[in-house]
């Protein structure tokens, strides 16, 4: 169930809202500070015109862009302490919502790539998820593979929310994972071109239907002089059909009504179509409780780090390639006149 976009929601109801924002152009940490004003702006304003909102998502790469050659340096970094975070805690407090924010976060470890990371801030300004991008997108992608797993928090309105960024929502794996820690509404933050605008509303679908979970789904929007980032934020209902969808503008809003109590209905009381419980105990019918064996390679070859398909030793790129062909560069920006040629690309 969804609704086209109320301004109010009752004590059931996640009223959620989607912002296609404008693909930010990014040279310097200035820009950055831009950013981060433009979004608080954003939530602000949203929340004016929509008072019952809960929830509201900003794609990945809308803080600090997604320029390839300025990516890995420090002064483009930030951490989950960085004022810059406050700011957006401040406008989840002062306007009384939930927020997912993209940040691209300085690692822990000195010397090692950054991790692509979104955060969930609660109406409190707590960081109540902390997420790191588990499957960045090679060979372009320089970042550090997420070494949180995917966590799930309690939500609004009895939402269970999970994130994951871009690249993230073509693998089931994960979406099964958030849904087997109990996610009822599975939120996808990207920074996408137009090569895969189909494949995005497929797996959002198929990534609801097979978890009996909501997928919200938002994209960057508009031109950064090298790609055009197509936007159509994705609302699924648990059932895989589309209750949502935007278009291709940037500042576009997308916004549903959603009730997660709905998704826990359904995990208790469908059969044919709880795949996500089926998976599990298979067969039940002829075998009573049904058969818990694992039965999958795969599986089993991940969890022993011996994960190998049977074509490996004929897969050609497995680095860099042509984009970081010494590595990843890490260190001081360039120069502001080298700045000036850097271009962007997609994620």
């Amino acid at each position: 169930m969804g609704s086209t976009g109320s301004v109010s929601s009752w004590s059931e109801s996640l009223l959620v809202a989607m912002i296609q924002y404008p693909v930010p152009v990014i040279t310097g940490p200035e820009d950055i500070q831009t950013q981060v004003k433009q979004i608080c702006k954003a939530v602000d304003n949203t929340k004016a015109g929509y008072p019952g909102l809960d929830l509201i998502v900003m794609p990945e790469y809308s803080t600090q862009g997604l320029n390839t050659k300025i990516w890995t340096y420090d002064e483009m970094l930030l951490t989950v302490d960085s004022p810059e975070i406050d700011q957006f805690k401040e406008a989840c407090v002062r306007n009384k919502v939930w927020g997912v924010f993209s940040l691209m976060e300085k690692n822990d470890v000195p010397g090692l790539p950054p991790f692509n990371t979104a955060i969930i801030i609660n109406d409190q300004g707590e960081i109540a998820l902390h997420y790191r991008k588990l499957q960045p997108w090679v060979p372009i992608e320089p970042w550090y593979p997420g070494n949180y797993g995917m966590p799930v928090c309690d939500g609004p309105k009895g939402s269970k929310l999970a994130v994951c960024i871009c690249h993230d929502g073509m693998f089931p794996e994960l979406a099964r994972e958030a849904a087997y820690k109990g996610c009822n509404v599975y939120i996808r933050i990207s920074g996408y071109s137009t090569q895969v605008n189909d494949q995005w509303i497929l797996t959002n679908q198929t990534n609801a239907w097979q978890n009996l979970m909501y997928t919200i789904s938002v994209n960057l929007a508009g031109y950064d002089g090298v790609f055009y980032y197509f936007g159509e934020g994705t609302v699924c209902n648990y059932d895989g059909n589309v209750l949502q969808q935007g278009h291709r503008n940037p500042w576009e809003i997308v916004t549903a009504e959603l009730f997660p109590r709905l998704v826990d209905e359904a995990r208790k009381n469908w059969a044919l179509e709880n795949n996500v419980f089926n998976v599990g105990c298979r067969g039940y019918v002829g075998k009573p409780g049904g058969e818990r064996e694992n039965y999958l390679t795969w599986v089993k070859d991940l969890a022993e780090g011996k994960y190998q398909l049977p074509w490996d030793k004929d897969i050609q790129i497995r680095d860099g390639w042509e984009y970081y062909p010494d590595g990843v560069k890490l260190g001081p920006l360039p120069t502001e006149e080298s700045a000036k040629t850097l271009v962007g690309t997609s994620s």
